[in-house]
Protein backbone atom coordinates (compact mmCIF):
# COMPACT_ATOMS: atom_id res chain seq x y z
CA UNK A 1 0.00 0.00 0.00
CA UNK A 2 0.92 3.52 -0.90
CA UNK A 3 2.20 5.51 1.98
CA UNK A 4 -0.53 8.27 1.03
CA UNK A 5 -2.74 5.42 1.32
CA UNK A 6 -2.09 5.18 4.89
CA UNK A 7 -1.71 8.73 5.79
CA UNK A 8 -5.17 9.27 4.43
CA UNK A 9 -6.54 6.90 7.52
CA UNK A 10 -4.35 8.25 10.26
CA UNK A 11 -4.68 10.85 12.94
CA UNK A 12 -1.71 13.03 13.91
CA UNK A 13 0.23 9.92 12.14
CA UNK A 14 -1.11 7.54 14.48
CA UNK A 15 -2.60 4.94 12.43
CA UNK A 16 -6.23 3.87 13.00
CA UNK A 17 -6.09 0.23 13.23
CA UNK A 18 -3.95 -1.94 16.07
CA UNK A 19 -3.85 -5.03 13.36
CA UNK A 20 -3.85 -4.65 9.75
CA UNK A 21 -4.60 -6.47 7.48
CA UNK A 22 -1.88 -8.36 6.98
CA UNK A 23 -0.74 -9.02 10.74
CA UNK A 24 -1.19 -12.26 12.58
CA UNK A 25 -1.68 -11.81 16.18
CA UNK A 26 -0.54 -14.93 18.38
CA UNK A 27 -2.54 -17.89 17.89
CA UNK A 28 -4.05 -17.33 21.36
CA UNK A 29 -4.80 -13.76 21.59
CA UNK A 30 -6.31 -14.04 17.82
CA UNK A 31 -8.66 -16.48 19.32
CA UNK A 32 -10.27 -14.18 21.83
CA UNK A 33 -10.06 -11.47 19.16
CA UNK A 34 -11.83 -13.89 16.78
CA UNK A 35 -14.52 -14.78 19.09
CA UNK A 36 -14.81 -11.22 20.81
CA UNK A 37 -15.31 -10.34 16.44
CA UNK A 38 -17.75 -12.67 15.83
CA UNK A 39 -19.85 -11.97 18.87
CA UNK A 40 -20.37 -8.54 17.75
CA UNK A 41 -22.25 -9.61 14.66
CA UNK A 42 -24.62 -11.99 16.05
CA UNK A 43 -27.40 -9.52 16.51
CA UNK A 44 -27.28 -9.15 12.73
CA UNK A 45 -26.69 -13.30 12.28
CA UNK A 46 -30.09 -14.22 14.25
CA UNK A 47 -32.07 -11.18 12.59
CA UNK A 48 -32.78 -12.56 9.11
CA UNK A 49 -33.54 -15.73 10.27
CA UNK A 50 -36.05 -14.99 12.81
CA UNK A 51 -37.84 -12.79 10.11
CA UNK A 52 -38.41 -15.43 7.94
CA UNK A 53 -39.22 -18.17 10.19
CA UNK A 54 -41.94 -15.94 11.59
CA UNK A 55 -43.34 -15.09 7.62
CA UNK A 56 -43.52 -19.09 6.94
CA UNK A 57 -45.19 -19.88 10.19
CA UNK A 58 -41.77 -22.48 11.54
CA UNK A 59 -42.28 -23.60 14.47
CA UNK A 60 -40.08 -23.63 17.04
CA UNK A 61 -37.61 -26.42 16.34
CA UNK A 62 -37.23 -25.66 12.68
CA UNK A 63 -36.48 -21.38 13.69
CA UNK A 64 -33.71 -23.28 15.64
CA UNK A 65 -32.41 -25.40 12.59
CA UNK A 66 -32.73 -22.26 10.52
CA UNK A 67 -31.05 -19.93 12.79
CA UNK A 68 -28.28 -22.88 13.08
CA UNK A 69 -27.91 -23.24 9.52
CA UNK A 70 -27.19 -19.55 9.22
CA UNK A 71 -24.15 -19.52 11.49
CA UNK A 72 -22.58 -22.60 9.63
CA UNK A 73 -23.08 -20.79 6.53
CA UNK A 74 -21.71 -17.68 7.52
CA UNK A 75 -18.64 -19.50 8.62
CA UNK A 76 -17.75 -21.38 6.02
CA UNK A 77 -18.57 -18.06 3.73
CA UNK A 78 -16.99 -16.13 5.95
CA UNK A 79 -13.59 -18.32 5.89
CA UNK A 80 -13.79 -18.32 1.93
CA UNK A 81 -13.69 -14.72 1.15
CA UNK A 82 -11.17 -13.73 3.55
CA UNK A 83 -9.06 -16.87 2.42
CA UNK A 84 -9.30 -17.14 -1.28
CA UNK A 85 -12.32 -14.46 -2.25
CA UNK A 86 -11.50 -10.56 -2.04
CA UNK A 87 -9.00 -11.56 1.42
CA UNK A 88 -10.71 -8.94 3.36
CA UNK A 89 -11.49 -9.43 7.11
CA UNK A 90 -15.12 -8.86 6.24
CA UNK A 91 -17.99 -11.21 7.95
CA UNK A 92 -19.92 -13.04 5.53
CA UNK A 93 -23.72 -13.42 6.12
CA UNK A 94 -27.33 -13.31 5.55
CA UNK A 95 -28.17 -10.24 3.83
CA UNK A 96 -31.26 -7.92 4.26
CA UNK A 97 -31.39 -6.48 0.48
CA UNK A 98 -32.87 -10.70 -0.24
CA UNK A 99 -34.99 -10.07 2.78
CA UNK A 100 -37.61 -8.06 0.63
CA UNK A 101 -38.22 -10.24 -2.30
CA UNK A 102 -38.12 -13.43 0.47
CA UNK A 103 -40.66 -11.91 2.05
CA UNK A 104 -42.22 -10.62 -1.37
CA UNK A 105 -42.14 -14.80 -2.43
CA UNK A 106 -43.36 -15.83 0.86
CA UNK A 107 -46.19 -13.65 0.27
CA UNK A 108 -47.11 -14.61 -2.78
CA UNK A 109 -47.00 -18.68 -1.86
CA UNK A 110 -49.01 -17.69 1.72
CA UNK A 111 -52.09 -16.71 -0.31
CA UNK A 112 -51.69 -20.44 -2.14
CA UNK A 113 -51.55 -21.43 1.51
CA UNK A 114 -48.17 -23.50 0.57
CA UNK A 115 -46.92 -25.26 3.53
CA UNK A 116 -43.96 -23.73 5.64
CA UNK A 117 -41.32 -26.51 3.44
CA UNK A 118 -42.99 -25.39 0.08
CA UNK A 119 -42.08 -22.09 1.02
CA UNK A 120 -38.15 -22.03 1.90
CA UNK A 121 -37.76 -25.00 -0.82
CA UNK A 122 -38.64 -22.32 -3.17
CA UNK A 123 -36.53 -19.45 -1.51
CA UNK A 124 -33.79 -21.92 -1.47
CA UNK A 125 -34.10 -22.24 -6.07
CA UNK A 126 -34.51 -18.73 -6.35
CA UNK A 127 -30.96 -18.33 -4.16
CA UNK A 128 -29.27 -20.85 -5.92
CA UNK A 129 -29.79 -19.25 -9.34
CA UNK A 130 -29.38 -15.90 -7.83
CA UNK A 131 -26.39 -16.92 -6.47
CA UNK A 132 -25.44 -18.81 -10.18
CA UNK A 133 -25.93 -15.01 -11.97
CA UNK A 134 -23.74 -13.29 -9.24
CA UNK A 135 -21.11 -15.86 -9.37
CA UNK A 136 -20.91 -14.88 -13.50
CA UNK A 137 -21.26 -10.86 -12.94
CA UNK A 138 -17.86 -11.45 -9.94
CA UNK A 139 -15.18 -13.67 -12.50
CA UNK A 140 -15.99 -12.45 -15.54
CA UNK A 141 -16.01 -9.01 -14.36
CA UNK A 142 -19.20 -7.63 -14.91
CA UNK A 143 -19.68 -5.46 -12.05
CA UNK A 144 -16.04 -4.31 -12.57
CA UNK A 145 -16.56 -2.63 -15.66
CA UNK A 146 -20.19 -1.56 -14.16
CA UNK A 147 -18.65 0.60 -11.34
CA UNK A 148 -17.44 3.38 -13.17
CA UNK A 149 -21.02 4.40 -13.15
CA UNK A 150 -22.01 3.66 -9.81
CA UNK A 151 -21.64 6.02 -7.43
CA UNK A 152 -22.04 7.03 -3.99
CA UNK A 153 -25.68 8.51 -4.67
CA UNK A 154 -26.80 4.82 -5.96
CA UNK A 155 -25.24 3.23 -3.26
CA UNK A 156 -26.55 5.73 -0.48
CA UNK A 157 -30.31 4.84 -2.03
CA UNK A 158 -29.58 1.05 -2.24
CA UNK A 159 -28.34 0.49 1.76
CA UNK A 160 -30.45 3.04 3.10
CA UNK A 161 -33.44 1.62 1.52
CA UNK A 162 -32.33 -1.83 2.81
CA UNK A 163 -32.98 -0.65 6.58
CA UNK A 164 -36.33 1.55 5.76
CA UNK A 165 -38.09 -1.48 3.80
CA UNK A 166 -38.20 -3.25 7.00
CA UNK A 167 -39.97 -0.80 8.86
CA UNK A 168 -43.12 -2.81 8.79
CA UNK A 169 -41.91 -6.16 10.57
CA UNK A 170 -43.71 -7.69 13.22
CA UNK A 171 -41.28 -7.54 15.91
CA UNK A 172 -41.78 -4.11 15.66
CA UNK A 173 -45.04 -3.14 14.59
CA UNK A 174 -47.25 -5.67 16.06
CA UNK A 175 -50.18 -4.54 18.44
CA UNK A 176 -49.22 -7.27 20.88
CA UNK A 177 -45.81 -6.30 21.56
CA UNK A 178 -44.45 -5.91 24.91
CA UNK A 179 -43.25 -2.47 24.25
CA UNK A 180 -41.97 -2.57 28.01
CA UNK A 181 -39.52 -5.07 27.28
CA UNK A 182 -39.50 -3.18 23.46
CA UNK A 183 -38.43 0.05 24.96
CA UNK A 184 -35.84 -1.31 27.64
CA UNK A 185 -34.00 -3.30 24.88
CA UNK A 186 -33.69 -0.34 22.51
CA UNK A 187 -32.42 2.17 25.86
CA UNK A 188 -30.09 -0.43 26.81
CA UNK A 189 -28.33 -0.65 23.64
CA UNK A 190 -28.16 3.02 23.19
CA UNK A 191 -27.07 3.39 26.76
CA UNK A 192 -24.21 1.20 26.18
CA UNK A 193 -23.25 1.94 22.61
CA UNK A 194 -23.91 5.55 22.57
CA UNK A 195 -23.37 6.70 26.33
CA UNK A 196 -21.43 4.62 28.01
CA UNK A 197 -18.20 3.76 24.89
CA UNK A 198 -16.21 6.32 26.45
CA UNK A 199 -16.51 4.21 30.10
CA UNK A 200 -15.53 0.67 29.37
CA UNK A 201 -14.07 -1.17 25.97
CA UNK A 202 -16.93 -3.74 27.05
CA UNK A 203 -19.28 -0.81 26.08
CA UNK A 204 -17.79 -0.43 22.98
CA UNK A 205 -17.19 -3.79 22.16
CA UNK A 206 -20.50 -5.72 23.17
CA UNK A 207 -23.48 -3.01 23.30
CA UNK A 208 -26.02 -5.20 21.34
CA UNK A 209 -24.85 -8.84 23.73
CA UNK A 210 -25.77 -6.47 26.66
CA UNK A 211 -28.45 -4.70 25.60
CA UNK A 212 -29.80 -8.02 24.86
CA UNK A 213 -28.34 -10.00 27.46
CA UNK A 214 -30.03 -7.75 30.43
CA UNK A 215 -33.38 -7.69 28.37
CA UNK A 216 -33.49 -11.39 28.21
CA UNK A 217 -32.27 -11.43 31.88
CA UNK A 218 -34.99 -9.22 33.11
CA UNK A 219 -37.87 -11.58 30.63
CA UNK A 220 -36.55 -15.05 31.86
CA UNK A 221 -36.95 -13.16 35.60
CA UNK A 222 -40.05 -12.23 35.65
CA UNK A 223 -41.54 -15.76 33.82
CA UNK A 224 -39.96 -18.29 36.52
CA UNK A 225 -41.22 -15.66 39.20
CA UNK A 226 -44.67 -16.23 37.25
CA UNK A 227 -45.22 -12.30 36.75
CA UNK A 228 -45.36 -12.93 32.99
CA UNK A 229 -45.37 -15.70 30.67
CA UNK A 230 -42.61 -14.25 28.08
CA UNK A 231 -39.62 -16.91 28.26
CA UNK A 232 -40.54 -20.65 28.15
CA UNK A 233 -37.11 -22.38 29.03
CA UNK A 234 -38.17 -25.71 28.49
CA UNK A 235 -37.30 -25.38 24.70
CA UNK A 236 -33.92 -25.14 25.50
CA UNK A 237 -33.60 -28.25 28.13
CA UNK A 238 -35.49 -30.31 25.36
CA UNK A 239 -33.42 -29.53 22.68
CA UNK A 240 -30.87 -32.25 20.66
CA UNK A 241 -27.54 -31.75 22.40
CA UNK A 242 -25.86 -31.52 18.49
CA UNK A 243 -27.90 -30.21 15.84
CA UNK A 244 -27.05 -32.09 12.19
CA UNK A 245 -26.70 -29.53 9.30
CA UNK A 246 -27.03 -31.43 5.91
CA UNK A 247 -27.56 -29.80 2.30
CA UNK A 248 -30.50 -30.02 0.91
CA UNK A 249 -32.54 -30.64 4.72
CA UNK A 250 -35.59 -28.84 4.12
CA UNK A 251 -36.19 -30.90 0.83
CA UNK A 252 -34.70 -30.58 -2.78
CA UNK A 253 -35.34 -26.88 -4.03
CA UNK A 254 -38.04 -25.51 -6.13
CA UNK A 255 -37.30 -23.22 -9.14
CA UNK A 256 -40.04 -20.82 -9.89
CA UNK A 257 -38.95 -18.35 -12.89
CA UNK A 258 -40.56 -15.39 -11.42
CA UNK A 259 -39.33 -15.74 -7.55
CA UNK A 260 -35.62 -16.04 -9.33
CA UNK A 261 -36.09 -12.71 -10.74
CA UNK A 262 -37.22 -10.89 -7.77
CA UNK A 263 -33.99 -12.81 -6.02
CA UNK A 264 -31.81 -11.46 -8.60
CA UNK A 265 -32.81 -7.99 -8.11
CA UNK A 266 -32.43 -8.46 -3.91
CA UNK A 267 -28.71 -9.77 -5.14
CA UNK A 268 -28.01 -6.88 -7.30
CA UNK A 269 -28.78 -4.92 -4.77
CA UNK A 270 -26.54 -7.08 -2.30
CA UNK A 271 -23.58 -6.22 -5.16
CA UNK A 272 -23.94 -2.48 -4.55
CA UNK A 273 -24.18 -3.14 -1.03
CA UNK A 274 -21.11 -5.30 -0.95
CA UNK A 275 -19.15 -2.48 -3.80
CA UNK A 276 -19.83 0.08 -0.98
CA UNK A 277 -18.75 -2.48 1.99
CA UNK A 278 -15.56 -3.14 -0.18
CA UNK A 279 -14.54 0.62 -0.13
CA UNK A 280 -15.89 1.22 3.79
CA UNK A 281 -13.40 -1.89 5.25
CA UNK A 282 -10.27 -1.02 2.70
CA UNK A 283 -10.56 2.60 4.74
CA UNK A 284 -11.04 1.17 8.23
CA UNK A 285 -7.85 -1.45 7.60
CA UNK A 286 -5.75 1.79 6.71
CA UNK A 287 -5.88 0.53 2.98
CA UNK A 288 -6.31 2.08 -0.42
CA UNK A 289 -9.96 1.93 -1.96
CA UNK A 290 -10.10 -1.94 -3.62
CA UNK A 291 -9.70 -1.89 -7.57
CA UNK A 292 -11.97 -3.84 -9.78
CA UNK A 293 -10.20 -6.78 -9.73
CA UNK A 294 -10.44 -7.53 -5.61
CA UNK A 295 -13.98 -6.07 -5.92
CA UNK A 296 -14.45 -8.81 -8.81
CA UNK A 297 -13.41 -11.47 -7.42
CA UNK A 298 -15.17 -10.55 -4.07
CA UNK A 299 -18.39 -10.74 -5.67
CA UNK A 300 -17.41 -13.78 -7.19
CA UNK A 301 -16.69 -15.70 -4.10
CA UNK A 302 -20.29 -14.03 -2.68
CA UNK A 303 -22.00 -15.56 -5.62
CA UNK A 304 -20.36 -18.88 -4.30
CA UNK A 305 -21.87 -18.10 -1.33
CA UNK A 306 -25.17 -17.43 -2.46
CA UNK A 307 -25.28 -21.29 -3.94
CA UNK A 308 -23.79 -22.54 -0.85
CA UNK A 309 -26.47 -20.68 1.21
CA UNK A 310 -29.41 -22.22 -1.11
CA UNK A 311 -27.79 -25.45 -1.10
CA UNK A 312 -27.85 -25.78 2.63
CA UNK A 313 -31.06 -23.88 2.70
CA UNK A 314 -30.75 -20.78 4.81
CA UNK A 315 -33.93 -19.45 2.69
CA UNK A 316 -31.67 -16.41 2.48
CA UNK A 317 -28.52 -15.22 0.46
CA UNK A 318 -24.63 -14.25 1.81
CA UNK A 319 -23.07 -11.12 1.36
CA UNK A 320 -20.53 -9.12 3.36
CA UNK A 321 -22.07 -7.53 6.51
CA UNK A 322 -22.30 -3.71 7.03
CA UNK A 323 -22.09 -3.83 10.66
CA UNK A 324 -18.74 -5.49 10.09
CA UNK A 325 -17.17 -2.45 8.92
CA UNK A 326 -18.42 -0.48 12.38
CA UNK A 327 -16.80 -3.86 14.42
CA UNK A 328 -12.93 -3.11 12.79
CA UNK A 329 -13.43 0.63 13.63
CA UNK A 330 -14.66 -0.04 17.47
CA UNK A 331 -12.09 -2.83 17.96
CA UNK A 332 -9.45 -1.26 15.42
CA UNK A 333 -8.51 -4.82 14.66
CA UNK A 334 -8.60 -5.66 11.18
CA UNK A 335 -6.42 -8.58 10.83
CA UNK A 336 -7.97 -11.02 8.39
CA UNK A 337 -6.12 -13.77 10.44
CA UNK A 338 -8.69 -12.79 13.50
CA UNK A 339 -11.84 -12.90 11.03
CA UNK A 340 -10.69 -16.25 10.03
CA UNK A 341 -10.81 -17.60 13.21
CA UNK A 342 -14.01 -15.86 14.16
CA UNK A 343 -15.01 -17.77 11.11
CA UNK A 344 -14.48 -21.17 12.20
CA UNK A 345 -16.29 -20.83 16.01
CA UNK A 346 -19.10 -19.82 13.71
CA UNK A 347 -19.13 -22.98 12.22
CA UNK A 348 -18.26 -24.78 15.71
CA UNK A 349 -21.97 -22.88 17.21
CA UNK A 350 -23.77 -24.02 14.48
CA UNK A 351 -23.75 -27.38 15.23
CA UNK A 352 -24.61 -26.56 18.77
CA UNK A 353 -28.23 -27.56 19.49
CA UNK A 354 -28.68 -25.58 22.60
CA UNK A 355 -27.85 -22.54 21.52
CA UNK A 356 -30.13 -22.45 18.34
CA UNK A 357 -33.09 -23.60 20.69
CA UNK A 358 -31.68 -20.64 23.31
CA UNK A 359 -32.81 -17.98 20.31
CA UNK A 360 -35.89 -19.31 19.74
CA UNK A 361 -36.92 -18.30 23.26
CA UNK A 362 -35.63 -14.61 22.94
CA UNK A 363 -39.18 -12.89 22.64
CA UNK A 364 -40.48 -10.62 19.99
CA UNK A 365 -40.35 -7.80 21.84
CA UNK A 366 -36.53 -8.02 22.67
CA UNK A 367 -35.72 -8.52 18.87
CA UNK A 368 -37.97 -5.60 18.12
CA UNK A 369 -35.97 -3.27 20.61
CA UNK A 370 -32.60 -5.03 18.49
CA UNK A 371 -34.17 -4.35 15.37
CA UNK A 372 -34.94 -0.36 15.63
CA UNK A 373 -31.50 0.48 16.87
CA UNK A 374 -29.88 -2.03 13.52
CA UNK A 375 -31.63 -1.06 10.97
CA UNK A 376 -31.56 2.45 12.22
CA UNK A 377 -27.63 2.11 11.81
CA UNK A 378 -27.99 0.87 8.24
CA UNK A 379 -30.24 3.61 7.44
CA UNK A 380 -26.87 5.74 9.06
CA UNK A 381 -24.80 3.76 7.20
CA UNK A 382 -26.41 4.41 3.89
CA UNK A 383 -26.39 7.96 4.45
CA UNK A 384 -23.11 8.44 5.43
CA UNK A 385 -22.19 7.53 1.73
CA UNK A 386 -23.12 10.90 0.46
CA UNK A 387 -20.17 12.48 2.07
CA UNK A 388 -18.54 12.07 -1.08
CA UNK A 389 -20.89 13.60 -3.42
CA UNK A 390 -21.59 17.98 -3.75
CA UNK A 391 -25.15 17.69 -1.86
CA UNK A 392 -25.51 21.53 -2.96
CA UNK A 393 -25.92 20.60 -6.52
CA UNK A 394 -29.82 20.15 -6.88
CA UNK A 395 -29.42 17.21 -9.05
CA UNK A 396 -27.74 15.37 -6.75
CA UNK A 397 -30.72 16.20 -4.19
CA UNK A 398 -33.34 15.06 -6.60
CA UNK A 399 -31.46 11.32 -7.62
CA UNK A 400 -31.46 11.30 -3.66
CA UNK A 401 -35.22 12.10 -3.10
CA UNK A 402 -36.47 10.53 -5.81
CA UNK A 403 -34.84 7.26 -5.61
CA UNK A 404 -35.59 6.92 -1.47
CA UNK A 405 -39.61 8.09 -2.24
CA UNK A 406 -39.87 6.04 -5.38
CA UNK A 407 -38.51 2.95 -3.49
CA UNK A 408 -40.91 3.61 -0.68
CA UNK A 409 -43.87 4.19 -2.72
CA UNK A 410 -43.98 2.08 -5.57
CA UNK A 411 -43.61 -1.20 -3.57
CA UNK A 412 -46.57 -0.27 -1.28
CA UNK A 413 -48.67 0.67 -4.02
CA UNK A 414 -48.13 -2.96 -5.60
CA UNK A 415 -48.98 -4.48 -2.14
CA UNK A 416 -52.14 -2.47 -2.19
CA UNK A 417 -53.26 -3.81 -4.99
CA UNK A 418 -52.46 -7.40 -4.21
CA UNK A 419 -54.01 -7.31 -1.01
CA UNK A 420 -57.09 -5.93 -3.25
CA UNK A 421 -56.90 -8.66 -5.52
CA UNK A 422 -56.72 -11.03 -2.58
CA UNK A 423 -59.81 -9.91 -0.97
CA UNK A 424 -61.32 -9.86 -4.21
CA UNK A 425 -60.28 -13.49 -4.62
CA UNK A 426 -61.86 -14.32 -1.36
CA UNK A 427 -65.30 -12.45 -1.85
CA UNK A 428 -66.13 -14.69 -5.27
CA UNK A 429 -65.31 -11.96 -7.28
CA UNK A 430 -62.96 -11.38 -10.81
CA UNK A 431 -59.47 -10.87 -9.13
CA UNK A 432 -58.28 -7.01 -9.80
CA UNK A 433 -55.46 -7.43 -12.33
CA UNK A 434 -51.92 -6.20 -11.20
CA UNK A 435 -50.19 -5.93 -14.49
CA UNK A 436 -51.96 -7.98 -16.52
CA UNK A 437 -50.99 -10.42 -17.41
CA UNK A 438 -48.49 -8.73 -19.58
CA UNK A 439 -47.74 -10.02 -23.08
CA UNK A 440 -50.08 -12.69 -22.31
CA UNK A 441 -47.91 -14.50 -19.46
CA UNK A 442 -48.84 -14.57 -16.09
CA UNK A 443 -45.18 -15.12 -14.97
CA UNK A 444 -44.55 -12.25 -16.60
CA UNK A 445 -46.52 -10.61 -14.77
CA UNK A 446 -45.61 -12.61 -11.42
CA UNK A 447 -42.20 -10.90 -12.02
CA UNK A 448 -42.59 -7.51 -12.65
CA UNK A 449 -44.64 -7.45 -9.82
CA UNK A 450 -41.82 -8.72 -6.71
CA UNK A 451 -39.21 -6.34 -9.04
CA UNK A 452 -41.44 -3.86 -8.60
CA UNK A 453 -42.84 -4.94 -4.86
CA UNK A 454 -39.19 -4.98 -3.47
CA UNK A 455 -37.92 -1.56 -2.32
CA UNK A 456 -34.29 -1.80 -3.08
CA UNK A 457 -34.86 -2.78 -6.79
CA UNK A 458 -37.40 0.31 -7.61
CA UNK A 459 -35.46 2.82 -5.64
CA UNK A 460 -31.91 1.54 -6.80
CA UNK A 461 -33.30 0.90 -10.29
CA UNK A 462 -34.49 4.93 -10.01
CA UNK A 463 -31.34 6.31 -8.83
CA UNK A 464 -29.18 4.38 -10.99
CA UNK A 465 -30.39 5.79 -14.13
CA UNK A 466 -31.19 9.24 -12.76
CA UNK A 467 -27.58 9.55 -11.60
CA UNK A 468 -26.34 8.36 -15.29
CA UNK A 469 -28.33 10.21 -17.08
CA UNK A 470 -29.04 13.81 -15.37
CA UNK A 471 -25.95 16.15 -15.99
CA UNK A 472 -23.70 16.16 -13.92
CA UNK A 473 -19.68 15.93 -13.84
CA UNK A 474 -17.85 13.10 -12.29
CA UNK A 475 -16.88 15.65 -8.93
CA UNK A 476 -20.53 16.09 -8.29
CA UNK A 477 -21.33 13.09 -8.72
CA UNK A 478 -18.56 11.72 -6.37
CA UNK A 479 -17.15 9.39 -8.40
CA UNK A 480 -13.74 11.07 -8.54
CA UNK A 481 -13.11 11.23 -4.65
CA UNK A 482 -13.66 7.56 -4.92
CA UNK A 483 -10.86 6.95 -7.72
CA UNK A 484 -8.31 9.22 -6.05
CA UNK A 485 -8.42 6.66 -3.41
CA UNK A 486 -8.18 3.10 -5.18
CA UNK A 487 -5.25 0.98 -4.62
CA UNK A 488 -2.84 -0.04 -7.63
CA UNK A 489 -3.83 -2.63 -9.71
CA UNK A 490 -1.13 -4.03 -8.50
CA UNK A 491 -2.00 -4.68 -5.25
CA UNK A 492 -4.31 -7.53 -5.35
CA UNK A 493 -3.24 -10.97 -6.77
CA UNK A 494 -5.74 -14.18 -6.93
CA UNK A 495 -5.37 -17.04 -4.87
CA UNK A 496 -4.82 -18.89 -7.82
CA UNK A 497 -2.42 -16.68 -9.08
CA UNK A 498 -0.71 -16.69 -5.78
CA UNK A 499 -0.76 -20.55 -5.65
CA UNK A 500 0.43 -21.44 -8.93
CA UNK A 501 3.10 -18.89 -7.92
CA UNK A 502 3.96 -19.99 -4.57
CA UNK A 503 3.73 -16.64 -3.57
CA UNK A 504 1.22 -16.02 -0.31
CA UNK A 505 2.47 -12.09 -0.08
CA UNK A 506 -0.85 -10.53 1.65
CA UNK A 507 -1.43 -12.15 5.04
CA UNK A 508 -0.53 -15.53 6.41
CA UNK A 509 -4.05 -17.94 6.07
CA UNK A 510 -5.30 -19.53 9.49
CA UNK A 511 -4.15 -22.95 7.49
CA UNK A 512 -0.43 -21.99 8.28
CA UNK A 513 -0.83 -23.44 11.96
Amino acid sequence: MADGDREAVTDGGESMVEYGIDDKPPLGESVLLGVQHWLTMVGATIAIPLVLAGAMGFNASQTAQLVATFFVVSGVATFAQATIGNRYPIVQGGTFSMLGPALAIIGVLAASDAAPTVMIRELQGAVIIAGGLEVIIGYFGIFGYLKRYMGPLVISVVITLIGLALIGVPQITSASNNWYLVGLTLVLIVLFSQYLDSYSRVFKLFPVLLGLGAAYLVAAVLSVAGVANLVNLGQIASAPPVRIITPFQWGPPLFTPSFAVGMIAGMLASVIESFGDYHSVARMAGEGAPNAKRVNHGLGMEGLGNVFAGIMGTGNGSTSYTENIGAIGITKVASRYVVQVGAVVMVLVGFVGYFGAFVTTIPNAIVGGLFLAMFAQIVGVGLSQLQHADLNQNRNVFVIGFGLFAGLSIPQYISNVRNASEMTLQAGLSQVPVLGPVLGLTAVADTIGIIMGTEIAVGGLAAFILDNTIPGTREERGLTAWEEITEDEGAFTPWHERFLSGDDSGGADIADD
